[in-house]
């Protein structure tokens, strides 16, 4: 499932969001929503007919810093048929976008691990061994190698009017 809105300035296209299935399972996310992360079918549709992932926001670079990217994203996000929208973002520690969008800051994901399989579980990939097969990562060797570092704010957006 995409979702996807552009922002026009005369004929010419400036912007653009992305809205995404979500991934199965986020540490912030169940923190928030008081769940475990164990999904059955019934609890996975349910959870896909009510929540999306905003995954790229892109503005080009000319109307950066206009102010013009949080009415953006504001405006997006309410065009957007789903009750609750997600965000995972890196740039969430030092730039308050989000947050001038209308997410909440929920929190700060965090691993105990440098390894692909860690990296790739913050993301909601699964990069861990299954019995005798390896699921495979969601993040690939090079991703992981320029941020895995990373700790993603994750922040959430109430949709619900």
């Amino acid at each position: 499932m995409r979702f996807v809105t552009l922002l026009w300035h005369a004929d010419q296209p400036i912007g653009i969001c992305v809205f995404q299935s979500p991934p199965l399972s986020l540490r912030q996310r169940n923190r928030f929503f008081g769940t475990s992360g164990r999904w059955t079918r019934t609890g996975l549709r349910a959870l896909n007919r009510k929540l999306v992932m905003l995954s790229r926001v892109v503005l080009h670079p000319s109307w950066r810093g206009a102010g013009v990217a949080a009415q953006f994203v504001r405006a997006s996000c309410r065009a957007c048929p789903f009750d609750w929208i997600e965000a995972l973002a890196q740039m969430g520690h030092i730039n308050p976008f989000f947050e001038k969008a209308g997410f909440v800051r929920v929190g700060v994901s965090r691993s105990t691990s440098r390894t692909i399989a860690a990296h790739s579980a913050l993301w909601g990939g699964r990069g861990r061994t299954h019995g005798t097969r390896k699921r495979k990562s969601q993040v690939s060797a090079e991703t992981h190698a320029k941020s895995r570092h990373a700790e993603p704010v994750y922040y959430i957006f109430d949709n619900r009017r």
